[in-house]
C-alpha cells in the first residue's frame, strides 16, 4: 500500500501545480489592408501585450497563438485567422482542445456605441449587432462568456458605416492608443487573477 499512497500524493502535488487556463481572444481580420483599423482593436491589443511581455506569436490552427504564464495562470493569447464573421470557429476549437470553461474565455472586440477608448467588461450579453460576437454565440451556443468591448465611437464622424469601422485610426487616436493598450493589458491580468466582478469595478468606463 505504500506505493499507492506515494503515487496518490504525487498526483495531488502535480495537480496542485497545474496552471489554471484562460483563452484570451482578440478579434480582427487578417491581411495588411486591415492593419491598424478600428475593427482590429482585438489584434492590436494582444500584439501590444505580447510585445510588452516579450512574447512571439506563432501560426497554428485557426490563427496565431502565444502563451503567457502569470501567477499560476496560463493565458493563451489567440488571434483568429478565420476573419471576423467566422471568429466562433476558432474560439470553439481552442476552448474544446484546451478544456477551457466559458467563464475563462475573454473576447476583445470593438464597439461602435461606446466613446473612443472606453473599456467595458461584461460576463454575458447579446452580440449587439457585432458579427464576430454573433458567430461566437452561435458556435458556443451561449451568451454566457466574458467579452471586453473597446469604444471606437467618434463625435466628429458618423460611425454607423462599414467604412468607418474598417477605417484607420486618426492621428489623434493613434497617440492615445498606447496608453489604452496598457490599460487593456492590466485589465486582462486582473481578470485572470481577481475575477470578472472585481475587474469590472476597477476598469469599466475607465
Amino acid at each position: 500500500m505504500k506505493w499507492f499512497f506515494s503515487w496518490w500524493n504525487s498526483q495531488k502535488n502535480s495537480n496542485s501545480k497545474a496552471l489554471k487556463k484562460y483563452l484570451i481572444v482578440g478579434l480582427g481580420n487578417i491581411g495588411s489592408e486591415y492593419d491598424r483599423t478600428r475593427h482590429n482593436i482585438g489584434f492590436d491589443a494582444l500584439n501590444a501585450m505580447a510585445k510588452d511581455k516579450e512574447l512571439t506569436f506563432e501560426e497554428g490552427r485557426y490563427g496565431a497563438m502565444t502563451k503567457l504564464k502569470f501567477k499560476g495562470r496560463l493565458l493563451l493569447l489567440h488571434k483568429p485567422s478565420t476573419y471576423m464573421n467566422n471568429s466562433g470557429k476558432a474560439v470553439r476549437y481552442w476552448a474544446n482542445k484546451e478544456n477551457i470553461p466559458f467563464e475563462n474565455i475573454l473576447i476583445i472586440t470593438d464597439d461602435l456605441n461606446l466613446p473612443f477608448g472606453t473599456l467595458r467588461l461584461k460576463t454575458k450579453g447579446s452580440d449587439g449587432g457585432h458579427n464576430g460576437l454573433k458567430d461566437i454565440q452561435a458556435q458556443l451556443n451561449t451568451v454566457q462568456y466574458p467579452r471586453l468591448r473597446f469604444g471606437i465611437h467618434s463625435e466628429q464622424k458618423n460611425p454607423n458605416t462599414v467604412d468607418f469601422v474598417l477605417g484607420k485610426w486618426t492621428n489623434e487616436e493613434e497617440k492615445l492608443l498606447p496608453e489604452r493598450y496598457n490599460k487593456i493589458g492590466d485589465l486582462i491580468l486582473s481578470f485572470v487573477t481577481q475575477g470578472a466582478q472585481i475587474t469590472m469595478n476597477q476598469f469599466n468606463g475607465k
